[in-house]
């Protein structure tokens, strides 16, 4: 008869084996290739879905068509690029040897809205990049981060770097041309990155424009008070950003804006839709639309903005006229193309300040009748304005 065993040395068996088993595990854990992270452009954690995710895998080609900015016709060249951020929308297209412009939008509509000015230019033969900043359009939202010069600049620096053509980068690369946020956001990435940029041209800029003159104490609570919910303020701001329902017929019959004879929501694209349509669309279906917009009117570089990157960039522009070998920026100067009628960038505030800050030989401007919506109606007076600018000596 076997010999019963004593029960400690069944405790001791049981916890050596059990610590057996736990060093095999951490040893084969240790020493297997580690399980990759999930990408940072599909965590819904950190990234706002744009339409891309969010709707278009949902439509038959037909429906995409009938979009108020389809994926696909309503610019040429489109690629999706995954970054770190979520999904970039690029498009690039135009002679491979020609001159070469990245063309940046403004606040509310992705790069659709300036269709009539990169058009113009690849008709010129240029070569034309634009692409949707984040939170527009077809590019995602990040979530974690704040919209500013740094989120902006590192997303021009992503889009120059997914093109095949290696033009893009090196001294004197490529021309430079922003529209109001994009404005803004031109003059800060010329004034860090000066030998990158052939030209710069400036349409209806934001960065000069005087908060004190054309902010309202209601927006200052709005977009940068912690005294109102998060939530709270984004609902505020969504209907604030909702157009109105369009009128019969091309030109409504209601009041307009800026002085032109077509109220905003209503102007027309190059694709046939109205601006409004086109915001409105983002609203419906881009997740981080109205965070986006938020956090860019709190961060980016838009107002008073003269003592901040706009004195770097005199200081470039200066040494550029001073000595002629520099790279970029070789004429030390910018193009300021404004509206007449313009309630957003006032063209007389923003030339006095422009030639304050920058100096009288730094700035040339071009004034157009038009209202702020000068950057998306008047595409081939805004390239006549470029070229000739680049031909003067």
């Amino acid at each position: 008869m076997r010999a019963a065993i004593p029960e400690d040395r069944i405790h001791l068996g049981i916890g050596l084996g059990v610590a057996a088993l736990a060093a095999l595990i951490s040893t084969t854990y240790l020493l297997s290739p580690a399980a990759p992270a999930p990408a940072p452009a599909h965590d819904q954690r950190k990234t706002a879905r744009s339409p891309k995710r969010t709707l278009i895998p949902h439509l038959s080609t037909l429906a995409r068509d009938g979009l108020p900015y389809a994926p696909e016709g309503a610019l040429p060249g489109g690629r999706d690029v995954e970054t770190a951020y979520g999904n970039l929308r690029v498009y690039e297209w135009g002679p491979e040897d020609g001159e070469r412009v990245l063309v940046l939008h403004g606040i509310g509509t992705p790069s659709v809205a300036l269709g009539g000015v990169t058009g113009e230019f690849e008709r010129r033969g240029w070569r034309v990049m634009t692409f949707d900043f984040f939170g527009r359009g077809y590019s995602d939202a990040p979530t974690d981060v704040p919209y500013d010069i740094r989120l902006y600049t590192t997303q021009i620096l992503l889009a120059l770097a997914s093109s095949p053509n290696r033009g893009w980068t090196g001294d004197d690369a490529f021309h430079l041309l922003g529209y109001s946020l994009g404005g803004a956001i031109a003059a800060a990435f010329a004034s860090a990155n000066p030998h990158l940029v052939k030209s710069l041209t400036l349409v209806a800029p934001g960065g000069l424009i005087r908060s004190a003159a054309h902010v309202g104490w209601k927006s200052r609570v709005l977009y940068n008070s912690s005294c109102v919910p998060e939530f709270l303020r984004r609902w505020i701001v969504g209907r604030k950003l909702t157009p109105a329902a369009a009128a019969e017929g091309d030109v409504p019959e209601v009041e307009a804006v800026d002085g032109v004879d077509t109220p905003w929501d209503d102007i027309r694209l190059v694709n046939g839709a109205r601006i409004g349509e086109v915001v409105r669309w983002q609203l419906q279906h881009h997740e981080g639309y109205v965070r986006s917009y938020m956090s860019t009117i709190a961060n980016a570089p838009v107002y008073d903005r003269a003592d901040m990157e706009w004195r770097v960039l005199a200081d470039v522009l200066e040494e550029r006229r001073d000595r002629k070998g520099l790279p970029g920026l070789r004429k030390g100067r910018v193009l300021f193309v404004l509206g007449e009628g313009d309630e957003i960038v006032v063209p007389g505030e923003t030339v006095w300040d422009a030639r304050r800050v920058l100096g009288e030989d730094a700035v040339e401007v071009l004034v157009l009748k038009a209202g702020h919506e000068v950057g998306v109606t008047k595409g081939r007076e805004i390239v006549d304005g470029v070229l000739g600018a680049w031909e003067r000596k």
